[in-house]
């Protein structure tokens, strides 16, 4: 089995079976899963709790093995080295050293993927600024909000330049400014030529990102598709038009409910609460000459995007 960078994830009849002491079969966490993931797609797994999302991602890191199926990153095992170093993770809870900063625990991270000296100090730089953290660069990560954490833990599952980028609840923790530029983030690293695997319980995040989504239930696909394909409503037909006046809005009325015998539902159509907070809140940065706490994240990290 050789690398295939046209591949970022296969899976095929994957199934895994959690057993007692005495080898009895206990749990079917995953049921006959087939997953691919296209290059350069934001993918999102969802279901609810106990549904098999998580250890789906442990088989594709490498941490279980399946009671059967295949499963291959790149056309390679997950546990084979080389598949591992073009995997980035941030797992639900972000577990970081108390006691290291975050240029040290980025600094400790590139160590682990052999990084040059002068490659991890420019990186680390560069996450730093991205995730908004230049400025706690040298505070004690046990001092951080969990919030704060998390941008490190971000910041840190980024480090190798990963070609497959594994988020499992980015933004938990997150204020909605952050929320925002993670999801911005994910974004540009798919149109940078990097494949992201999202898992969520807030589906408005997966909806704004993702181009493809699957949902499971006791381990197994209960639906599949597009964004495009899953939400649209085909029995129903919108038209957005400047405000014609009381009178213009009778008059379309009249004519839609002549031709279809029901009566529509007329309204103004209105931004939602995510849109209206980061309004407001651009417009108070702009007032505010000082900022407390982390900063907002800002663009990404250069060397992540295919120099």
């Amino acid at each position: 089995m050789g690398e295939s960078l046209d591949k970022p994830v296969t899976a095929r009849g994957l199934v895994k079976i959690f057993t007692d002491f005495w080898n009895r079969p206990k749990v079917r966490a995953v049921d006959g899963l087939d997953l691919e993931m296209r290059p350069c797609e934001i993918f999102g797994l969802l279901g609810p709790n106990g549904s098999g999302k998580s250890t789906t991602i442990k088989i594709l890191l490498g941490l279980l093995r399946p009671t059967a199926g295949e499963v291959a990153i790149f056309g390679l095992p997950p546990t084979d080295v080389r598949a591992k170093r073009l995997v980035g993770y941030l797992p639900e809870e972000s577990y970081l050293y108390p006691y290291l900063t975050p240029r040290e625990t980025l600094d400790m991270m590139g160590r682990i993927f052999n990084l040059p000296s002068a490659e991890r100090k420019r990186r680390t730089d560069q996450l730093l600024e991205m995730v908004g953290l230049t400025a706690a660069a040298h505070r004690p990560v046990g001092e951080f909000s969990k919030g704060m954490a998390r941008r490190v833990g971000l910041a840190q599952a980024l480090i190798n330049n990963p070609s497959l980028v594994i988020l499992d609840e980015p933004t938990s923790g997150l204020d909605p400014i952050a929320c925002r530029h993670v999801k911005d983030l994910t974004v540009t690293l798919a149109k940078s030529g990097k494949t992201v695997l999202l898992s969520s319980h807030l589906l408005a995040d997966v909806e704004d990102v993702c181009d493809r989504v699957t949902i499971l239930f006791n381990g197994r696909v209960r639906a599949r598709g597009s964004m495009g394909e899953l939400l649209e409503k085909r029995n129903i037909v919108r038209f957005a038009a400047p405000d014609p006046g009381t009178e213009g809005v009778a008059k379309i009325a009249a004519l839609v409910r002549e031709i279809s015998g029901k009566e529509p539902e007329v309204d103004h159509p209105s931004m939602d609460l995510e849109e209206f907070f980061l309004e407001v809140i651009s417009e108070a940065s702009r007032q505010d000459e000082t900022l407390s706490g982390a900063a907002p994240t800002c663009t990404p990290a250069p060397f992540l995007l295919n120099e």
